[in-house]
């Protein structure tokens, strides 16, 4: 078996060492980037780079035949910086905008693609590349959470590039992390009474009783205006993802507290007077005092767990909560299906 450094200087041979005078320098370094370029990419990517036949490109790789002049060129190509003739990522990003994606989405394709884009050379980089890319990005306590999420954008960014300007898709042959399947906090009824009760204004209290009894998304509450309250029917019509509209119901505490609020506030714009930060605000505060997660998302886990422990199917709670699948539906409430057959459980080894 020939080793990587037999390997490296068979194919010096191969090449032609040249004399080592001051003039041969730059042409030294050149072939010896060249050559390390040829070991580093795999066989079946540097067939596809030059037309070539994998039988080819593995004699060469082991130093059994010369490198031809076209496959020298290609590997000269893969070395040069290939910058891009144009900002792809913010054409890619004015599409996105085009087609009304929501300002939290674009800010996520901008903050995963930039960061994927100042790594690797995405214009020349194959599947070997973005695979060492993805790797590189750490598990997080939710476990390949991150990882999957730039994944995803990198997927429609390659994609996009290939149906506008043709360009290869090499994330086509990437397999998508894996994501685990964490059971996700939600709170009790107790919890989130409590939470009510310790909130400082009427409005924070509403905004809390809203977001438990509607399972609303933070950008659905802050676009609440009188005029998308039905009192009559206790529900408020809202824009969820994808400009969809749809109702959210509500109870009997939340319209207490908004009928309180609204006696005492004369909207300018949405109810709360409040951005999506404000609100963001005021929940890390009371998370601090009360020591519960108190977050969107937990109110929406919590919004589908409560429903779940009240006998509702999970069919049910995804219309009721705007989701697009049943799938999420489950997987907000895999805490009552286990605390439910948990009820039942009786150890094996116990005594009768």
């Amino acid at each position: 078996m020939v080793g990587e450094g037999g390997r490296g200087r068979g194919l010096e041979k191969l090449c032609g060492e040249p004399r080592r005078t001051r003039t041969s320098n730059l042409l030294i370094k050149s072939q010896q980037n060249t050559l390390k370029l040829l070991n580093k990419l795999s066989v079946s990517r540097l067939a596809e780079l030059s037309n070539s036949s994998k039988s080819y490109i593995s004699q060469v790789k082991h130093g059994k035949r010369r490198p031809s002049p076209k496959l020298l060129g290609v590997l000269a190509d893969l070395e040069k910086p290939r910058k891009p003739d144009r900002d792809y990522l913010e054409l890619f990003l004015q599409s996105r905008q085009a087609r009304g994606v929501s300002p939290r989405t674009l800010q996520y394709y901008r903050e995963r693609l930039s960061k994927f884009i100042a790594h690797v050379n995405y214009l020349s980089a194959g599947r070997e590349e973005i695979e060492k890319y993805l790797n590189s990005i750490p598990p997080n306590k939710y476990g390949l959470a991150t990882r999957h999420a730039s994944y995803r954008a990198i997927k429609v960014f390659y994609r996009w590039l290939n149906t506008e300007y043709e360009l290869p898709n090499p994330v086509a042959g990437v397999a998508a992390p894996i994501l685990g399947k964490p059971i996700l906090p939600s709170l009790t009824r107790e919890q989130v009474k409590l939470l009510i009760e310790r909130a400082e204004t009427v409005r924070d209290k509403a905004i809390i009783a809203l977001f438990t009894e509607s399972g609303l998304r933070l950008s659905e509450l802050v676009r609440i205006v009188p005029e998308s309250i039905d009192w009559d029917s206790r529900t408020i019509r809202v824009v969820g993802k994808g400009r969809k509209e749809a109702l959210a119901p509500y109870g009997k505490l939340t319209e207490k507290y908004l009928k309180y609020w609204l006696m005492q506030h004369q909207p300018d714009g949405n109810i709360w007077g409040l951005n999506q930060w404000g609100v963001v605000s005021i929940l890390r505060r009371l998370q601090v005092k009360t020591g519960l997660h108190c977050n969107p998302h937990t109110f929406r886990r919590t919004f589908a767990c409560l429903l779940r422990k009240a006998g509702l199917d999970v069919l049910t709670i995804k219309e009721l909560g705007r989701w697009e699948s049943v799938e999420m539906v489950q997987r907000y409430t895999r805490s009552v299906t286990f605390n439910d057959s948990l009820k039942f459980y009786r150890a094996p080894l116990d005594k009768s």
